[in-house]
Formats: C-alpha cells, sequence, structure tokens
C-alpha cells in the first residue's frame, strides 16, 4: 500500500481516538474513500457503491466502524458490516460479495490502544497509489467532498452468513477427503479477529484443538499471546505433548509455528517446506518463490540447492503480492508470517496457511520439526528501538556518522552477512536487522549500530 500523510505501509495506523483515529477524522476517511472509489466506479452492477466493514476485537473496534458507517453512508454508500473478522476474510468477501471497497479495522499485531485502517480494492488488492494519493488529498480538503441528498443516503446491514462463507472458502485450499483427525493442535489466536474461526475450522477439519488467546476483551488482543509471543504457545505445546502449536496475530494475516519441541518455526521455514513441496507436485509456478530483504540467506541458498530462485522484495506484503502478481508467482511471504498463496488468495492468510502447513505434514507423514532441519539459518537478529514522539526517523538514517556505521559494517561483513536499517511503516520504530554466517559478527555489528542509532535518536 503506498504511503503518505496519513497511510502507512500498511494503511491508516495510530493510537484510538489520537489525532487521526478519532470519529470526526474517521467520517472524513469514510466520505473521502467513498468519494474516491465512487468516481472510479464502472458500471460493473446496479444500485448504490458498496464497501463491506471487518474488525478486529479491539474496544475501538465499535467506535470506529459506526464512524466510517456514518462517513460512507453520508456519499451514498450502503455499507455491509461483517463483524469480528480475519483481514484476509474481509479481502475475499469484497471480491464473493461485489463489493466496490473493502475495509479492515485493525491495527494488526500492535496492542488494543492502536487501531488502523486497511482499504481494498473489488479484487481483494490492498488500495494503490493512484486510490491513496486522491483520499489523502480530500482528507485535508474536505469542502470536495459532494455529500448525497436525503433520498441518496446509504443504508448499513449486519452480513449473517459472513464467517461461514470465509469458512468454507478456507477449506476449499486443502484436498477434498484430507483429514487431520489423529493431530493435536495447539491454536493460539491472540484475543483477535479469528478466536471463533480457526479453532472451528481445524476441528471441522479433524485435529484434536486446544485453545489459547481465545478470550478477547477488548484490551488483551495480542498481549503475551499470538504470532509476535510465540513463548506462551510453546510452553503450551510441551505441557499438552501436542504434535504443533499454531500462533496468528491480531488481525490473523499472519501465522508462526512451534514444533513438538517446543521450537519456533517461522515463515521462511514454512516457505521453504511448501515450495518443496509445491514443486515435487509440479504445482509451483514462476520457478521460486517471493520473499523479502528481511528473509534468511539459509532459505536462499536452500532454494537455490532445489534450483529455485529466491526474489525479494520490500518489507511488506503488499510489496510480495505485487510482485507474485506481475511476476506469475503462486508463493511468497515475509519472515515473521505473512504467507500467500495467490492460488487462493490476495493477501497474506494465517489459517490459510496453517491448514496447508498442516496438510504438508499429513501428505509427507513428517513432524512439525521436519521444517527446521531443511536448512540452517545464519544468525540474524532483529532490534527495534522506539523514538520519542516528533522525531524525524528518516532524519536520522540519513545521519553522516550513522551512514559511515553502516558501511563499516557492511564493508566488514562482505559476502558472509547483511545490514538492513529501515522506519517502520507503522510504529514509530527504527529497525535494525544484522545477519551473519557466524553468530559472534552478528551480535558485535548489531550493538555497534544499535548504539549508533539510538545515540542519534538522542542528539
Amino acid at each position: 500500500m503506498a504511503q503518505g500523510k496519513y497511510f502507512g505501509t500498511d494503511g491508516i495506523r495510530g493510537e484510538a481516538n489520537g489525532n487521526v483515529l478519532r470519529p470526526d477524522v474517521i467520517t472524513r476517511i469514510g466520505q473521502a474513500a467513498g468519494t474516491v472509489v465512487a468516481q472510479k466506479l464502472t458500471a460493473r452492477h446496479g444500485g448504490a457503491p458498496t464497501v463491506v466493514i471487518g474488525k478486529d476485537t479491539r474496544l475501538s473496534g465499535y467506535m470506529i466502524e459506526s464512524a466510517l458507517q456514518a462517513g460512507f453512508t453520508s456519499v451514498g454508500f450502503s455499507c455491509l458490516l461483517l463483524g469480528p473478522l480475519p483481514t484476509p476474510a474481509v479481502a475475499m468477501l469484497t471480491r464473493s460479495l461485489r463489493a466496490d471497497l473493502g475495509v479492515m479495522i485493525t491495527a494488526s499485531h500492535n496492542p488494543y490502544a492502536d487501531n488502523g485502517i486497511k482499504m481494498f480494492t473489488p479484487d481483494g488488492l490492498k488500495l494503490n497509489g493512484g486510490y491513496v494519493e486522491n483520499i489523502e488529498t480530500l482528507l485535508d480538503s474536505p469542502q470536495g467532498i459532494p455529500l448525497v441528498g436525503p433520498d441518496d443516503i446509504g443504508k448499513a446491514t449486519r452480513v449473517e452468513d459472513a464467517v461461514g462463507r470465509y469458512i468454507e472458502f478456507v477449506k476449499t485450499s486443502v484436498a477434498g477427503g484430507l483429514s487431520f483427525h489423529g493431530l493435536k493442535v495447539v491454536v493460539d489466536c491472540a484475543h483477535g479477529a479469528a478466536y471463533k474461526i480457526a479453532p472451528r475450522i481445524l476441528w471441522e477439519l479433524g485435529a484434536n484443538v486446544i485453545r489459547m488467546g481465545c478470550e478477547p476483551d477488548g484490551f488483551n488482543i495480542n498481549k503475551n499471546v499470538g504470532a509476535t509471543a510465540p513463548q506462551a504457545l510453546a510452553q503450551a505445546v510441551l505441557e499438552h505433548k501436542a504434535d504443533i502449536g499454531l500462533a496468528l496475530d491480531g488481525d490473523a494475516d499472519r501465522l508462526i509455528a512451534v514444533d513438538e519441541k517446543g521450537d519456533v518455526i517461522d515463515g521462511d521455514f514454512m516457505l521453504a517446506a511448501l515450495a518443496k513441496h509445491l514443486k515435487n507436485q509440479n504445482k509451483l509456478q514462476g520457478g521460486g518463490v517471493v520473499a523479502t530483504v528481511m528473509s534468511n540467506m539459509g532459505l536462499e541458498r536452500y532454494l537455490t540447492s532445489l534450483k529455485l530462485k529466491l526474489i525479494r522484495t520490500q518489507v511488506g506484503d503488499h510489496y510480495v503480492e505485487t510482485e507474485m502478481r506481475q511476476g506469475g508467482y503462486n508463493l511468497g511471504g515475509e519472515q515473521s508470517g505473512h504467507l500467500i498463496f495467490r492460488d487462493f488468495a490476495t493477501t497474506g492468510d494465517g489459517i490459510l496457511a496453517a491448514l496447508q502447513i498442516l496438510a504438508y505434514l499429513r501428505e509427507n507423514n513428517a513432524k512439525a520439526s521436519s521444517l527446521r532441519q531443511l536448512y540452517q539459518p545464519w544468525a540474524q537478529k532483529l532490534h527495534n528501538i522506539r523514538l520519542p514522539a516528533g522525531t524525524n526517523a528518516a532524519k536520522i538514517l540519513e545521519g553522516a556518522k550513522l551512514q559511515k556505521a553502516i558501511s563499516a559494517s557492511e564493508k566488514a561483513l562482505g559476502k558472509t552477512g547483511r545490514v538492513l536499517i529501515r522506519k517502520s511503516g507503522t510504529e514509530p520504530l527504527i529497525r535494525i536487522m544484522v545477519e551473519a554466517e557466524k553468530e559472534a559478527q552478528m551480535q558485535a555489528h548489531l550493538k555497534l549500530l544499535v548504539e549508533e542509532v539510538t545515540a542519534a535518536a538522542e542528539r
């Protein structure tokens, strides 16, 4: 997704009831988005333009949903309200219901105090630059938003079968007749959008399901649970002697797994296994896999050994999906667990990914720990530095001393390591990643760069 004044790499995100995500601005976002989409509409169907709106389990979701509903209906849109539902379900239902726009209210893996707005085109793709630029122009010039007359105000309707539609869609991604009977699975839903759906799908496909993170209260989303905090899941897997643990994040668009030994399986290991599996079935398209600059060099070397390519993009599943679509690839994703299966979906889908991994284990009669044995990862660590309010991250990254330190580390590592420093597109953070063949090298250069970025942020 394009970036601008309001939009980051994954939509609009910030503190609930803060500078942007407060009712008056949110209503204007709905009005601006509706106006821009209506201007771009072709005669795809009769009647009023339509937007589908889903949300995760944050307390602020009620406020944002109501404000968006007011904004969209005031410019003539009908609103189809989905309730708590994963982000990929909203993308799918935008297509299935022939809506003109899809909206997901979520801040993904962020804590409950944050929230956000993701938007999808009628094809289930994240909004591109043309849409975003025009929406942002109207947000700063609301006098350009034409409100409809009393007779044309839109209606809002609850979609009662949204959950069932998505469940059946996801289940069709695995071979008919395949059962997970006998597999003991711990599923951690991060007290988020998939708290009802994920356990139900796994149970319906035959698994023995142990639930975690399935009691949302509006405040506990992602709190010490989910894909960004798999430690509790690892403990539960060991306690229950489960075959695998599956952790989703707050909006269920990413998956991190834990094997039967309690070891974490990230997106890179899952991509490696699924790439080999699809290649052996002659189902892998494009002769490779699309991932980001964050993916481990161990994965790249493993794919090379299979005579497959690793195509890298900027960080963000939007960039991965775009490269997949343009290059004709059907498997891609991020180390963080956003996995995209273009044969089925247009965006990262944690539940769909979970089913693909379970199908891989069942069809290969393999244990979850076998995924971690596919290759030896390089030593890699990501360190986040939170910036004080009002700090200009770009200015810090452009600083001469920091650039000199980065160049020195890159020169010292040569072909045996990498350095990646960037600002987060969703939080006030600078992210530092250092990777090297040897642990000591990685730790030494990471320490130097963390010290330099920290000093630059304090200057």
